[in-house]
């Protein structure tokens, strides 16, 4: 493993209740890079994330986080790592500060009010709506305070379930350009989703999942996106069978 490396699963299989969800999938992410695992319904995206977090140990091969084998470690390996679930599990009846405060203690960590601004100012959550208490959010801005808290963790390594579901095209892009902001400043990026799109916008590389098999991937080349026409046209053939 080089020392850019950050993720790496390496012939992952998963089995659950005698059927094969994942099939020896290969693949890794480095180190201020996004990697985009793209995939319809049941493909094994979640199971996937899922696995890097510890709760689902492998069936065969392995999983590693910074170097080391989830199974060894998992504590480390969560701390690592912030994850941003397609639903954030956030409080309806507190604030955005509250649930920070709320979630910076649980993690044993300060709340520092200027840090929470600044980043709160990162995500482009409005001044006004930071004391509303959620259950008034829309779900962009939801996932705004979701993303705070994230950064907030400072962890090298974001895991991401399907998190522009839901949103609107202006809230999709402020969060695939958030995402980028944060790879480019060196944080290891691991989404999944079904949206073809928005995952050639945002992704360094991107895996293609089709029934717990990585069937293809593509490169970004250099200072360009992946070329959407050609991941739609796989995406498509193979969704199709």
């Amino acid at each position: 493993m080089g020392n850019s490396e950050k993720l790496r699963a390496d012939q992952l299989q998963i089995i659950r209740s005698g059927k094969e969800v994942l099939s020896g999938i290969s693949f890794c992410v480095d180190s201020g890079e996004v990697y985009a695992l793209l995939g319809g319904n049941g493909a094994g995206k979640s199971t996937t994330l899922l696995s890097f977090l510890g709760f689902l140990p492998p069936s065969g091969g392995s999983i590693y986080i910074k170097g080391v084998e989830v199974r060894s470690n998992i504590k480390a390996a969560r701390r690592a790592i912030a994850y941003l679930p397609e639903s954030a599990s956030l409080y309806e009846h507190l604030d955005a500060y509250e649930n920070l405060r709320y979630f910076l203690q649980l993690a044993e960590m300060p709340f520092d009010k200027h840090r929470i601004e600044a980043t709160l100012d990162r995500v482009l959550l409005a001044s006004d709506s930071r004391t509303q208490r959620l259950q008034n959010y829309s779900k962009g801005m939801r996932q705004k305070v979701a993303i705070a808290l994230a950064i907030l963790r400072d962890t090298e390594i974001l895991l991401l379930d399907e998190p522009t579901s839901g949103l609107d095209p202006s809230a999709i892009d402020e969060f695939h350009n958030l995402v980028r902001d944060l790879a480019d400043s060196g944080k290891t990026v691991l989404m999944v989703t079904h949206d073809v799109y928005g995952a050639c916008q945002v992704a360094d590389r991107l895996g293609l999942l089709r029934a717990g098999k990585l069937v293809g991937e593509f490169t970004a080349p250099a200072g360009q996106r992946i070329e959407t026409e050609a991941v739609h046209r796989a995406f498509s053939s193979r969704h199709a069978k």
